[in-house]
C-alpha cells in the first residue's frame, strides 16, 4: 500500500511540488515523502484512536468530494504543519501544496480502491498496510460492504437511529420494513 501511495504522490506532485518555485529543488523528494508519511501516519493514528468508522467513510466518499472529508482535512493540516516546520515553507505556500496535493492523491487512492476493474488497490490491503498486517485475519471487505450498504439504510455513512427506524418502517426503498414482513408472514395485511 505504501508503494502505491508513493507512486500516486510522485505522479501528482509535478505541478504542486516539483514545478513549484516556492519549494527549493533539493526538498522536492523530501516534501513528497512527507506527504506519504502524513497520509499513513494520520490514518494509522485515527485507527489507533478508535476512528475506524471515519477512515472507512473516507474510502466511501466520492473521489471528487474527498477534500472536504474530515480525515482528508486532518491529513492536509498535518502535512501543511510538517512542511512548514521541516522545510521552512511559509503558511501560504504550504497551504496551497497541502490543499492541492492531498485531496488529489486521496481522490485517486479512493477511486482506485473502489474501482472493480482495478485490482492494484483494495480496502483489505490498505487496512493491512495501516495496521502493520494486524487486520490480515479480518475480512475488511465484508465489514466495509456492511458498513456502506447493508445497515446504513439512509446512506449517510453511519448506522444510527434513523437507520434502525428505516428497518422497521420500510424506508429508503427497502420494499417494506420488518414489521411489514412480519405482518405478511402472519397473514396480516400490509
Amino acid at each position: 500500500m505504501i508503494e502505491q501511495l508513493m507512486q500516486l504522490i510522485q505522479t501528482e506532485s509535478t505541478e504542486t511540488v516539483i514545478n513549484n518555485p516556492e519549494v527549493p529543488n533539493e526538498y522536492n523528494e523530501s516534501v513528497m515523502q512527507e506527504a506519504g508519511a502524513s497520509v499513513t501516519t494520520t490514518l494509522q493514528n485515527m485507527l489507533a484512536s478508535g476512528q475506524a468508522k471515519e477512515v472507512m467513510s473516507l474510502f466511501k466518499t466520492a473521489p471528487d468530494q474527498v477534500g472536504s472529508h474530515p480525515a482528508a482535512q486532518q491529513i492536509s493540516g498535518n502535512f501543511m504543519s510538517s512542511i512548514m516546520e521541516k522545510f521552512g515553507l511559509n503558511s501560504g505556500a504550504a497551504g496551497n501544496i497541502a490543499g492541492s496535493l492531498i485531496p488529489m492523491v486521496l481522490g485517486k487512492l479512493v477511486g482506485r480502491t473502489n474501482d472493480p476493474n482495478d485490482s492494484s488497490m483494495n480496502i483489505q490491503d490498505i487496512f493491512n498496510g495501516l495496521s502493520n498486517n494486524r487486520t490480515s485475519g479480518i475480512d475488511i471487505g465484508s465489514i466495509f460492504s456492511k458498513f456502506s450498504g447493508g445497515l446504513d439504510k439512509d446512506g449517510d455513512g453511519d448506522v444510527d437511529l434513523s437507520d434502525i427506524t428505516s428497518m422497521f418502517s420500510g424506508g429508503s426503498g427497502s420494499g417494506g420494513g420488518i414489521l411489514d414482513q412480519l405482518k405478511g408472514m402472519l397473514g396480516g395485511r400490509s
